[in-house]
């Protein structure tokens, strides 16, 4: 036994991992998670092992030991999840710095999340009260995913899925004319004939849906979708939160879905590189004060509740101080907690200037976003 061992620790990484997956399809049916009925039925049709059922289809295997279509497919599914993949911690890194994050257009809130934007591979999710922005700059961002490589950008596609009836082309429209001028003016090569107005707006998909179970059946079929189009770099939802504050009084069933949701966004961020982020809403926390203390206080606080919190790779709360956009990291498992200024102008996100006006504009206010 130690001789085998000490073999083991000299083969390499994906050398280990065949014979873990071997030793998986080895595994014998009567262990896996299934009913006593399920497993007499699969062995009586002469499955022994996981091997024996790697090449079947869902329907064939239905067919064979008479199960629905559904309960054939958790089997094979479980199945999958039992392979072990693994990368090294060098392999990783080498991932990362490859990988081009989507600028905001802010180069203040660019150097609070890591230097050049929104990282790709991961959920980023900004949280904040109706007027700060959070749809202009969800926009902002399925321009700048387009920006091609050779400035510096991802050159993907966008996918909006708009939960409240917020994104408005004509804005969308506006940000995309601005941002094309702003790289042609100040790039020193001549602009990536890609970056045209009509093209940049037919690489955005835009999808409404109008209750919880709408999304939960988007977000399901959205693999799909990634594998149609594979240079969607971005995914955007605005909000995650407005549906499932209205609908529910179950709040066990609603952490279970938002928590499912939360696993297939991660996984599709990082099986197919791709950036998403979130747009919350805020919600009054009251804070009950002593025995002795009648003045309770109440605070501002992202919504769907502190399990949600920890759903998300990096969390930017944004507010306003003194008329002057915030947005401040809050939650991030690399970064440092900073707060920076934004502004929101006629051309989209930009860098606060204190010689701007503050407060709402009045095309701000035309579009109330």
């Amino acid at each position: 036994m130690r001789n085998k061992n000490l073999e083991l620790l000299n083969l390499d990484n994906k050398q280990i991992v065949t014979l873990l997956s071997l030793n998986m399809s080895a595994r014998l049916v009567s262990s896996l998670n299934l009913r006593p009925s399920t497993r007499t039925k699969l062995q009586k049709a002469g499955f022994q092992t996981v091997k024996d059922l790697q090449e079947t289809t869902p329907i064939e295997l239905s067919k064979e030991i008479g199960i629905s279509n559904n309960e054939a497919l958790n089997i094979l599914q479980q199945i999958k999840k039992n392979k072990i993949r693994s990368i090294s911690a060098s392999e990783a890194l080498q991932q990362e710095r490859k990988l081009c994050p989507i600028s905001t257009s802010c180069e203040a809130m660019d150097q609070m999340l890591g230097g050049r934007g929104v990282p790709i591979g991961k959920i980023t999710e900004f949280c904040g009260a109706p007027g700060m922005g959070k749809t202009q700059l969800g926009m902002q961002l399925c321009v700048n995913v387009q920006i091609p490589q050779n400035l510096s950008g991802p050159e993907g596609e966008a996918i909006f899925i708009d939960t409240e009836g917020s994104f408005i082309a004509q804005r969308a429209a506006e940000i995309a004319r601005a941002t094309i001028t702003n790289l042609s003016e100040s790039s020193v090569t001549e602009c990536d004939p890609s970056m045209n107005f009509e093209v940049v707006m037919s690489k955005i998909y835009v999808s409404k849906v109008h209750n919880c179970d709408e999304l939960i059946a988007l977000i399901k079929v959205l693999d799909e979708f990634l594998q149609e189009h594979p240079r969607v770099k971005l995914v955007v939802i605005d909000s995650i939160a407005f549906h499932f504050r209205q609908q529910f009084d179950d709040m066990a069933l609603r952490t279970r879905l938002l928590n499912g949701l939360a696993q297939d966004l991660n996984k599709f961020a990082q099986s197919y590189e791709l950036a998403v982020v979130l747009f919350n809403q805020m919600t009054t926390k009251f804070i009950i004060s002593g025995r002795y203390n009648l003045k309770d206080q109440a605070a501002l606080v992202p919504a769907l509740g502190e399990s949600w919190g920890h759903q998300c790779t990096n969390r930017i709360v944004l507010y306003w101080r003194n008329e002057i956009r915030c947005a401040q990291l809050v939650k991030s498992p690399s970064l440092q907690e900073t707060t920076v200024h934004y502004q929101i102008n006629s051309n989209g996100v930009r860098d606060y200037q204190a010689d701007s006006l503050n407060g709402k504009r009045r095309w701000e206010e035309l579009y109330d976003i």
